[in-house]
């Protein structure tokens, strides 16, 4: 039955899901090369037994940004664009390969009775600010990466200069609202059937990369990066570790045990940005407008036609509410 079920949906087509040109693009940045996506200097050190991998970009002028990354996703795992402007602005960004992906620990003794935290992994942003004896800094943080984020503006307050959380949810399995919506699973399932199993190659690592991040598209006018998606997946493959084929489980199960952390934010006193899509397919702005009023003081920039993706058409009011933001602790520590 089961192999009915799968001979049936890969009879839907090759190239269901899948965005246009994909093969074409494939071959060709195969053939010349992916570009340098790692700019700046590499670093290694550790939080007790989990070895974390991080990157520092430009010079702190004006501060530091820490950007942590989303589910499975490691330091690479946003576009650059939403970097940029922090280190035209004169701020160095630090960015870090949560634990379980890229090249740290891959936590190969992960098991449901020892599954770690998003609190632990807060705790690794903390031993990477420690190893560059970085007392405090502006933390962002991105889907899980935001929730993340949250946690350390709650457990370490005093390190953090201000909060961007970024199409997240301060409990993803709130009742009373929707979870990770059945449509996106139901599609999810689907293209994992059809371009997810049996991965033996580069180009199905690759095409199965597309076919997934093409679900996080928004209603906007605007067409997702398949060329940079392309060009930094095969760069993560040979350049880097690849991919943990079980940093979904681990990492998933880090967000459920982890629970709400509403109560934690609304004791939260330091400046904060939530941004969010309103066509986010994954994690409904609902989550963000439940949330966001419990932050004292949370300042909010909803973006029409956004999904859970960060795509440049939006980066000019994305980046000057997150700069104003920057600035506006600058002005409180003057003051």
């Amino acid at each position: 039955m089961k192999s009915f079920i799968i001979n049936r949906i890969k009879s839907i087509g090759r190239n269901a899901f899948m965005p246009k040109n994909v093969d074409a693009l494939i071959t060709e940045i195969k053939a010349k090369g992916p570009q340098e996506w790692m700019p700046g200097e590499t670093h290694f050190t550790h939080n007790g037994n989990v070895h974390l991998c991080y990157e520092t970009i430009g010079e702190a002028k004006r501060g530091t940004i820490f950007i942590i990354s989303g589910l499975v996703q490691t330091l690479l795992g946003y576009p650059k664009h939403l970097h940029e402007g922090f280190l035209e602005a004169g701020y160095r960004v630090v960015r870090m390969d949560n634990r379980g992906v890229g090249q740290s620990s891959w936590m190969n003794n992960w098991s449901k009775e020892n599954a770690y935290t998003l609190e632990d992994m807060a705790s690794d942003v903390i031993a990477v600010m420690d190893d560059l004896n970085l007392p405090e800094a502006h933390i962002a943080g991105i889907s899980m990466g935001g929730m993340i984020a949250q946690s350390v503006a709650i457990n370490y307050p005093k390190r953090v200069q201000s909060l961007i959380s970024i199409m997240s949810t301060g409990h993803l399995f709130d009742p009373e609202l929707t979870g990770i919506p059945t449509d996106f699973r139901g599609q999810f399932t689907l293209i994992t059937l059809l371009h997810g199993l049996n991965i033996s190659t580069v180009d199905q690592r690759l095409r199965f990369r597309c076919a997934t991040f093409s679900m996080f598209k928004g209603k906007g006018d605007y067409e997702m990066d398949i060329r940079a998606m392309i060009d930094k997946g095969l760069y993560e493959l040979i350049k880097r570790s690849g991919y943990n084929v079980k940093a979904f489980d681990q990492q998933g199960a880090a967000v459920k045990k982890s629970g709400s952390r509403y109560e934690g934010l609304k004791k939260l006193n330091v400046p904060t940005l939530v941004i969010h899509g309103t066509d986010d397919p994954l994690i409904k702005i609902a989550h963000s407008k439940k949330y966001a009023p419990m932050i004292p003081n949370a300042k909010t920039l909803f973006v029409e036609g956004m999904g859970h993706d960060v795509p440049a058409i939006y980066m000019p009011q994305i980046n000057a509410a997150m700069l104003e933001l920057l600035a506006s602790v600058e002005v409180e520590a003057i003051a």
